[in-house]
């Protein structure tokens, strides 16, 4: 199979297949998932969670990223990779762009930021750049301090108007995909069909052109020994995490995950 680049995504989207994402941190399971069919391979900061043992992902440091990149190069068999900048790294233009090479260096195809409208500033600069960026919008755990927790984000007519107005004005800036997380599966929905690029969902229904969850929710490996609402453990019934890496993505392209009992309603 040829590498998944952003041509292959937007095509995906154009087509109506949906892209399957997963948190990827090391060489061992890039080559699992990718064998497995998964597009994009998303080197998240929540490993300063599921890897670190943090209560957030604020502590997580470029390095940090930088290294775990390297590692899923390593390993992977041709999905895109994708990574996070994590809190802080984009303070300036001088941090982002000194970051974003630090991390493409590395071996990441895609840089994804956490924000709203006043990301269009720095993805217009890495645009200009050949830096390809995704927008994080809804619910941006980096933020997790303002927002006041891990709520659902774009219920309020105000809110989601926003989200919608910020979505197509990223888009505009240059980004090259959004990424949804905990908003409601209407408003998820519109946004994916008001932007031309891939709209990747994490409790945001099923409606957007692909689904991203945790390595470690989906494998029923959370810390706390609780799952968010949106997350399956798909080793359930299953005799091995390749068996599993493979449900997931099957049941991500025959659109049977997420279903009603994992996505929120306005």
């Amino acid at each position: 199979m040829p590498d998944v680049t952003l041509t292959t995504l937007q095509s995906l989207k154009q087509s109506g297949e949906k892209i399957a994402m997963l948190t990827c941190y090391d060489a061992t399971f890039a080559h699992a998932a990718s064998q497995a069919g998964v597009d994009v391979l998303l080197v998240g900061d929540s490993l300063g969670m599921v890897l670190q043992g943090h209560d957030s992902t604020l502590p997580v440091t470029v390095a940090d990223m930088a290294y775990h990149v390297a590692s899923v190069k390593r390993g992977n068999q041709g999905a895109l990779i994708l990574v996070d900048l994590p809190f802080m790294a984009y303070a300036t233009t001088e941090q982002t762009l000194h970051n974003c090479a630090t991390l493409m260096q590395a071996g990441a195809h895609m840089v994804k930021l956490e924000g709203a409208g006043w990301l269009a500033e720095p993805i217009r600069l890495l645009a200009e750049r050949g830096i390809p960026a995704c927008a994080h919008l809804g619910l941006t755990p980096q933020a997790v301090n303002i927002l006041g927790g891990y709520k659902v984000q774009g219920r309020q007519d105000s809110q989601a108007r926003q989200m919608r107005a910020d979505a197509i004005a990223l888009e505009q800036a240059g980004a090259c995909m959004l990424l949804l997380e905990c908003v409601p599966s209407s408003l998820a929905e519109e946004i994916s069909q008001a932007v031309k690029i891939p709209v990747i969902g994490i409790g945001a229904g099923s409606a957007t052109d692909g689904q991203v969850l945790v390595l470690h929710d989906m494998l029923g490996l959370a810390l706390s020994g609780r799952s968010p609402k949106f997350v399956k453990n798909f080793m359930a019934g299953q005799d091995s995490i390749a068996a599993a890496l493979s449900a997931y993505v099957q049941a991500v392209k025959a659109v049977t995950f997420p279903a009603a009992e994992h996505s929120f309603s306005a």
